[in-house]
């Protein structure tokens, strides 16, 4: 394998799997060409022919509604051809591995896989599949893995907080809650000390704080209080449940008493701070409705930031 198997050998993007290891200059490359895809009122989208003849496969072997329609938007607006698996149905759910679907789709002239995989390491393990077997062409989107990586929720939130805020060089950013189940924090925090912002936060309690959070860069709160204090970003986690096991909390009510972004908490932050959430929002768990729809919310533009960041990943790996 290459040093970094999401780059060839020129230092080009070939795959995209995780934000850790890519350089500043690649995650910027990205940035800015979704930004020339956003329209000047910010609410549209612009469509363009980048991907013309191109077939785009999602496999979503996880379940995933706002992930995957926004990836088929994306690739329909490079105007490519996208090609939805039915994982219920497919040879996977009769004992095909996957190593076997991702050759048989190949045969079928796939020339991109949008992977959901709830193993983490399944997308890297595409990759390498493709390289053995001297199919460099065909390009792997990681669209979250496991407890791993979302690279693509990491990128848009990055888009939105450079949209908002401008400098990343400036900022205190917290992230709040289930840290430890969620692959969007590990992206989250890769991406956030890559492009330089000095200060990461990251509030919990110490069930679901990993334990390795410190060597990743980031100051450790367990008291939200303290941790909200004057930052200008907040980003907001849902309680993986799907992905906890035994009892971590004692129970919904009494994680929002303590950890729920409240109006009063939200005004310990700068008063001009920005309050996002990759969704989907649990209201009254880890966040109030009263902050999920008030001003300093930017939850609705992430999801149009969306689409233009997975067309600019999607364009830039697969364009002419």
């Amino acid at each position: 394998m290459l040093p970094n198997p999401q780059l060839n050998q020129h230092g080009e993007l070939q795959h995209l799997l995780t934000i850790e290891g890519l350089p500043k200059e690649v995650l910027t490359h990205i940035l800015d060409t979704a930004a020339s895809f956003v329209s000047v009122s910010d609410r549209e989208v612009k469509k363009v022919p980048l991907l013309r003849g191109k077939s785009v496969f999602n496999l979503f072997f996880e379940n995933s509604t706002r992930t995957r329609t926004t990836f088929e938007i994306a690739a329909k607006r490079l105007s490519a051809d996208v090609i939805n698996l039915n994982i219920a149905a497919s040879s996977t759910s009769k004992g095909e591995s996957l190593l076997d679907t991702i050759d048989n789709l190949t045969a079928m002239q796939a020339d991109m896989f949008v992977v959901r995989h709830a193993q983490s390491g399944a997308p890297f393990l595409i990759a390498k599949h493709l390289r053995d077997t001297g199919r460099e062409h065909v390009h792997v989107v990681n669209a979250g893995d496991g407890r791993h990586a979302h690279p693509t929720q990491g990128l848009l939130d990055m888009y939105t907080i450079r949209h908002y805020k401008h400098d990343f060089t400036k900022l205190k950013v917290a992230i709040v809650g289930d840290v430890l189940h969620s692959r969007v924090a590990r992206s989250d925090i890769h991406a956030l000390v890559t492009l330089g912002v000095p200060e990461v936060r990251v509030i919990g309690p110490h069930t679901l704080l990993a334990s390795n959070l410190e060597q990743m860069g980031v100051r450790v709160f367990t008291d939200i209080n303290q941790g909200l204090k004057d930052v200008d970003v907040i980003i907001m986690l849902r309680l993986q449940n799907e992905r906890m096991n035994g009892a971590l909390l004692p129970s919904a009510q009494e994680y929002f008493k303590s950890y729920g972004l409240t109006p009063e908490r939200l005004a310990l932050a700068k008063p001009d701070a920005i309050v996002m959430h990759p969704g989907p929002m649990n209201r009254g768990v880890e966040i109030d409705s009263a902050v999920a729809d008030g001003s300093q919310a930017v939850i609705l533009p992430q999801v149009t930031y969306g689409i233009a960041v997975r067309m600019a990943v999607m364009g830039i790996l697969g364009g002419s």
